[in-house]
């Protein structure tokens, strides 16, 4: 077992996007630090994220025009000069106008060792970095338009257009790679800040990739794409709880055969990162590894689909193969068969139990906290659920019976305090609760509705909503659950 999943730990869901600070969005700076603290201060040993990467344009962390880039957003200019890791003076902008002015400004004032570490972080992610460069390049120069409406040599990723587009705006393709230096200069220091105070980061992993992304691209033979470049076929799921149609995520699919032929490098490579950032990923959509949901290209919702074979079995032996263990987390939420079961458990990864699912009247839920097994992770809801209390809010009353009912409880239970204690209190080795909940929050503080694109993403807290109190009442529920784990120095 994984040194996360070790003990019994309790931990916090929450995105940096929704931290306070002045900015539109919260960032990994002083408001990322602060947070550290509370969660070290409420007994909380692990803070897991969304994807870090830069989103679509509505927001969306699991729409990311790179599965390795950081979004540059969550860059905080103020406290990267607190780090001492760039020119004293050094000017710091963000923006694409932004972008140029503070590589113009390390350019001019870095010292020998600077450069030196800049130069350095280029040639260790150079198999990444210089692509998705080139693509932002080639972005930019055709006004943001995607890469199937490039002109074909750029499309086609011909050497000859490429190298004259580079040599045209060599200084815009250096700020682009400096850009994603300084996001790894403060995540870094982020990282190091949380670990040194016994908090983990858990980081998320998307199973897809977007069509308008730089792997798709740069690396087309290991996507389901006709010679276009169109999709053969694209992603989705089926009719669930969530949605009737079922959810229609327009991604390219794989082509698992090229991967399997190329002993999965393109996916060894990209979990690497992931496990060199983060203590602990989630593998979202882990389901698709075993089979996955084809929707024809064009269809209107995914009631289009049907299930294909997945290669998860080859995928994760070749990735035990190199690294050992594997610190993943399956995200085995929706329509789950034995032959997912078997999967997940065959390479012994956690799966994932979600208290809100847990009462629709059968004793064998899953979701049932006294159902919970060790290697689990528990949640009272995710980012795609309601909020707790608005979950509640939205139960008849034979429905909140039931609730009662399956936890025993006796009298009104205190919303939300009730379903978290369950979670605590299961087996659950790992024990996380959206923010939201931890805070008493309604509705209008939910995180994202699936199905739908707009108003998503976009919620934030502030310091006046959190009690004073909370952190000490925190931490006696963690030492009540057995879930308190004192740092490691």
């Amino acid at each position: 077992m994984n040194r996360v999943l070790a003990a019994r730990r309790a931990g916090v869901l929450l995105h940096p996007t929704s931290l306070p600070g002045a900015g539109p969005n919260g960032t990994l700076g002083f408001g990322a630090w602060k947070f550290v603290d509370w969660l070290a201060a409420g007994g909380f040993s692990v803070w897991q994220t969304l994807p870090l990467g830069p989103a679509d344009s509505y927001g969306s962390p699991y729409c990311l025009r790179s599965a390795y880039a950081g979004d540059p957003r969550l860059i905080d200019a103020e406290h990267l000069a607190t780090l001492r890791q760039l020119p004293s003076g050094m000017e710091l902008a963000f923006g694409v106008a932004g972008r140029d002015e503070t590589y113009r400004s390390f350019e001019a004032n870095a010292s020998p060792p600077q450069r030196a570490a800049f130069a350095q972080f280029v040639r260790r992610q150079r198999r990444w970095l210089l692509p998705y460069g080139l693509f932002e390049v080639c972005s930019a120069r055709f006004a943001g338009a995607p890469w199937w409406s490039w002109p074909e040599p750029f499309r086609r990723r011909l050497v000859a257009p490429l190298l004259e587009c580079l040599a045209e705006d060599r200084r815009e393709f250096r700020a682009i790679m400096f850009e994603q230096y300084l996001f790894d200069l403060q995540w870094t220091a982020l990282k190091r800040y949380a670990n040194d105070r016994g908090v983990y980061l858990f980081g998320d992993l998307p199973f897809y990739v977007d069509l308008n992304s730089v792997e798709v691209w740069w690396t087309r033979d290991a996507f389901a794409l006709d010679a276009n470049g169109n999709p053969r076929g694209v992603a989705g799921v089926p009719p669930d709880y969530f949605n009737e149609n079922g959810q229609l995520w327009g991604n390219p699919l794989y082509n698992w055969d090229e991967m399997l032929r190329r002993g999965f490098d393109w996916w060894l490579a990209r979990l690497e990162a992931q496990l060199g950032r983060f203590d602990l990923v989630r593998i979202d959509h882990f389901r698709a590894l075993e089979s996955y949901w084809e929707v024809r290209a064009g269809a209107q919702t995914a009631r289009e689909g049907a299930w294909r074979s997945g290669r998860g079995t080859e995928l994760l032996a070749a990735l035990r193969a190199k690294l050992g263990e594997i610190p993943l987390v399956a995200e085995d939420l929706g329509i789950i068969t034995d032959e997912v079961r078997a999967l997940r458990d065959r390479f012994g990864l956690p799966g994932m139990v979600v208290a809100q699912f847990a009462f629709d009247g059968r004793a064998d839920n899953p979701h049932l906290p006294a159902n919970h097994i060790p290697n689990s992770v528990a949640y009272t809801g995710t980012h795609d659920n309601d909020t707790t209390v608005g979950w509640w809010a939205g139960l008849d009353a034979d429905a909140r019976d039931g609730v009662k009912r399956a936890l025993g409880s006796a009298g009104e239970p205190k919303v939300p305090d009730f379903l978290i204690d369950a979670v605590y209190g299961s087996a659950a080795q790992l024990a996380v609760l959206p923010l939201q909940d931890l805070l008493g929050l309604g509705p209008e503080s939910r995180m994202n509705s699936p199905g739908t694109t707009l108003g998503n993403w976009r919620w934030r807290f502030g310091w006046e909503q959190v009690d004073a109190g909370l952190p000490a009442l925190s931490r006696a529920r963690a030492e009540r659950s057995s879930r308190l784990v004192p740092p490691v120095r």
